[in-house]
């Protein structure tokens, strides 16, 4: 019997090391493009913004609340950076059996209701998030169009107050989509992502 609890032990240490350790992007690394369902039915792609210099791809989804705080920010970088050659990619990684207030009709729903001016994807089969290594709503990815592909410039949270958008001291994506706008280096290239849990 020993054997075998030291072997699922082990296992333990090894499958939580696996979740636990920074997989996924990290700043500098070439992001692979993908094809989600938007809540339209149409599927998008990074590839379908010709003229974008970059692009601000968040997780996200209805029924977090750390993410429903942050909804009207996001709705305000898109209309700030979308015509700046930034548009805001918004993908919903949830399981929606988990979650069901997550599903297409959900998100729909609340786009609507919000007043969504970008995409607002399903990553359906759970994906294209592991890739990028997000594992909270909201979770950002800012990337930016080179001859290599689309490089990954920043990771992180939007700003530095979830709770109250008036109280917010640094603005970490406006900084780094601005530092990138004026050819400029990102100062901070990297935040903790606070938020829920991304459910699987």
């Amino acid at each position: 019997m020993y054997p075998i609890k030291t072997f699922i032990a082990t296992l333990a240490i090894v499958i939580g090391s696996v979740f636990t350790s920074s997989t996924g992007y990290k700043v500098g690394d070439i992001a692979t493009d993908f094809k989600l369902k938007n809540i339209d039915g149409k599927m998008v792609s990074l590839a379908d913004y010709k003229d974008a210099k970059g692009y601000i791809v968040i997780f996200t989804c209805n029924t977090c609340p750390y993410a429903v705080a942050y909804e009207d920010r996001i709705v305000a970088l898109d209309k700030k950076y979308a015509s700046k050659g930034y548009p805001v990619i918004a993908i919903m990684p949830n399981n929606t059996d988990v979650k069901p207030g997550d599903n297409m009709e959900a998100m729909k729903a609340r786009a609507k209701a919000k007043g969504f001016t970008f995409p607002y994807l399903m990553d359906e089969g759970q994906k294209i998030y592991p890739q990028y290594g997000a594992t909270k709503t909201p979770h950002v990815y800012l990337l930016q169009k080179t001859k290599k592909g689309n490089e990954v410039k920043y990771i992180g949270a939007i700003d530095d107050n979830y709770q109250d958008a008036a109280a917010v001291k640094t603005k970490y994506v406006e900084n780094a989509v601005d530092a990138l706008l004026s050819g400029k280096e990102i100062k901070e290239k990297e935040t903790r992502a606070i938020g829920c849990s991304i459910k699987v």
